[in-house]
């Protein structure tokens, strides 16, 4: 017979998901390519400093690292990266994230450096067969002082003395170059401050003259106030994209005459907000059948579109989560991930329907017992609106609480703020479960996967909608009684700190709070942040300097005398989006003001924790924070952190 359940106050619970686990066996996955039998990837690994490693599975599924140490297949184009790789009959192309050259790799040994060392960075590139060329994006930072140069450039497949030929320019930015199987035609997306891609672009064709520049351009599709997505030419060399001009974004084509027609309607994702290059929902198996991943009501789910028909199957698949998607001959691959099961590169058999997992973001055995798995919520928010979120309550059958006691809530606020939360399983969000917090996850309004409707929501209300969204998601689960008002914390990171912050400030409703390098002051921003995102305040905010007095009244930092809360800051000391110095004078103020605080900073991290010690020391921080601020013991030590104006006999 099993054992009863241990009766242990909520936050104290003994866990099998630590820190430990969760950094010393987690990778990132991301951008699978397909090369004849081979399937390759991208593993982002934080116990080797971070490092992102291209790793090649042979059809025998022998697993081989093609990126040799020291190298790091990362791009800062755009600061985010993404399309960091490419490869073809074996061949790999990679950009290498300390000096932002291109690399080839031919076989195990030492890359060869493509281009030279200059103030370049390259992203998203594909192959000119014809030409037996690159192209791709290149972003020119040579010119001090001043805003950096995107174009699209084509490049030597040898190593060379120049930074590529110029393509296509003058506009601020440039995506998704993609030659047509015939090798006559380019593809590409573009668009122009302050417009962000999910805002508005749009998608450019050109035709390649005898000495291989563009001879003419002409725009096909997209504007300032449509958004295209992911450009892509049918074997049969026919232009696909999705757009959103009804609202969703759905799958187009450009037909014979050159007209745009719908291939699907439906109210229906398939596109994101591209902060990375190379993101990828749909991929052809052949000619004729298109698979897809559609997200409705933030959860994706797999299907196939026939191509003459528009005919839409949906896939029997356990997953909820499915991006970066490639297909070939008959086969596609894609990262997945479901509520029980941590993401992984899934290979996909159109005629079989089978399923097989290649790699796991996490390969320690853990057991599912302990996983919360989450609801789809919606609940009412302002102005008569309804808002969602995935809720997940405590989960672990090793203990329960005291009769009576409600749980303790995470309020989690996703990044972005124009991206979404997924239901896949995450073991950090399992961390604080499996301890017994229970944690809502948020899709305020502004995020993906409702609609353009819903994440126009934020447009000139950022620090508004979304910290209502998150108030509101919170006090509907206090008053449904599944967790305690008086124990309720709001965490994010990036964004989702600004939010964090805005709720801590402006809003009463919270009792603790976390910001993982999150923004405080939105006018140092406007001023102080990169290219790609150095004008997108003006569609959440409004123009700067023109409506610097909305800037103002949106800064937390500017009404600190409004915060009575503890909070915790973490930050990496290199990050270029949100300098540290955003962090740092809120925690003065909040120290000076003689509550909690606390603040973790990493040496060598940027925006987002890449190295195993940081991911570890930002959890259990974090989970000893409130262990203090909310007086419960914890189950195993962690290590302690210093915090500040800590009173009532507990001691950081």
């Amino acid at each position: 017979m099993a054992n009863s359940p241990k009766i242990a106050p909520y936050g104290s619970w003994k866990s099998p998901i630590t820190a430990d686990l969760i950094v010393g066996g987690s990778v990132g996955l991301s951008q699978p390519q397909l090369d004849g039998s081979d399937i390759y990837w991208l593993e982002l690994r934080p116990t080797e400093g971070g490092r992102n490693v291209v790793v090649k599975c042979s059809a025998t599924r022998t697993f081989t690292d093609i990126t040799p140490r020291p190298f790091n297949a990362r791009t800062r184009v755009h600061e985010y990266g993404g399309g960091d790789y490419i490869v073809n009959n074996g061949v790999v192309y990679f950009t290498n994230f300390a000096d932002q050259r291109l690399y080839k790799q031919v076989g195990p040994g030492d890359p060869e450096a493509l281009t030279p060392v200059a103030d370049m960075r390259y992203a998203d590139t594909c192959l000119d067969h014809t030409r037996g060329r690159l192209i791709c994006v290149r972003e020119d930072h040579t010119v001090q002082n001043a805003e950096a140069v995107n174009t699209i450039v084509a490049l030597s497949m040898d190593a060379n003395d120049d930074c590529g030929v110029v393509l296509t320019g003058g506009n601020d930015f440039y995506s998704s170059p993609r030659v047509s199987p015939d090798g006559t035609q380019l593809a590409w997306l573009t668009w122009n401050h302050p417009n962000m891609p999910w805002d508005g672009c749009e998608l450019w064709v050109g035709e390649f003259g005898p000495d291989g520049t563009l001879a003419s351009t002409r725009w096909v599709a997209g504007s300032v106030a449509e958004s295209i997505f992911q450009p892509e030419w049918s074997p049969e060399g026919v232009l696909y994209f999705a757009s959103d001009r009804n609202g969703w974004w759905n799958l187009q084509r450009i037909s014979a005459e050159g007209e745009i027609e719908s291939v699907t309607r439906s109210k229906a994702e398939l596109g994101m907000p591209q902060w990375l290059f190379g993101m990828s929902l749909y991929a052809f198996a052949s000619p004729d059948l298109v698979v897809c991943s559609h997200v409705e009501q933030g959860v994706s789910r797999l299907e196939t579109i026939e191509t003459q028909t528009g005919k839409l199957t949906v896939i029997d698949s356990p997953f909820t989560d499915i991006q970066f998607l490639k297909a070939a001959n008959g086969v596609a691959v894609f990262r997945a991930g479901s509520p029980t099961e941590v993401a992984s590169i899934t290979k996909f058999d159109v005629a079989t329907g089978q399923f097989e997992t290649l790699r796991r973001a996490n390969e320690q055995e853990v057991y599912p017992q302990y996983f919360s798995v989450p609801r789809a919520i919606e609940f009412p928010t302002e102005s008569g609106l309804t808002a969602h979120g995935f809720f997940y309550p405590p989960q672990n059958p090793d203990f329960r609480a005291l009769d009576g006691e409600k749980p303790p809530l995470i309020v989690k606020s996703h990044g972005g703020p124009t991206a979404a939360a997924s239901t896949a399983l995450s073991l950090s969000v399992q961390f604080w479960t499996s301890r017994g917090f229970a944690v809502l996850d948020v899709n305020y309004g502004g995020s993906t996967g409702y609609g353009r409707q819903y994440r126009e929501r934020l447009n000139k209300k950022w620090g508004i909608v979304d910290v209502d969204d998150c108030v509101n998601g919170a006090k509907y689960l206090v008053d449904r009684g599944e967790v305690d008002g008086q124990r309720l914390i709001i965490t994010g990171g990036s964004a989702g700190g600004y939010t964090t912050l805005c709720a801590l400030t402006f809003r009463n409703a919270f009792k603790a709070g976390a910001s993982h390098f999150g923004v405080s002051d939105a006018e140092a921003l406007a001023r102080d942040t990169h290219k790609f995102e150095s004008q997108y305040l003006t569609g959440l905010l409004g123009p700067y300097p023109a409506r610097k007095d909305i800037y103002f009244e949106r800064s937390p930092i500017n009404f600190t005398e409004r915060l009575s809360c503890p909070v915790i800051f973490f930050q990496g000391l290199e990050d270029k989006v949100v300098p540290p110095n955003q962090a740092e004078k809120m925690v003065e103020a909040i120290r000076s003001k003689g509550i909690p605080v606390a603040y973790a900073a990493f040496e060598g991290e940027q925006h987002g924790f890449r190295q195993a010690q940081n991911i570890k020391r930002a959890l259990e921080g974090e989970l000893y924070f409130y262990s203090r601020v909310f007086r419960f013991e914890l189950a195993e030590p962690v290590e302690p952190l210093l915090i500040e104006n800590l009173r009532g006999g507990l001691r950081g």
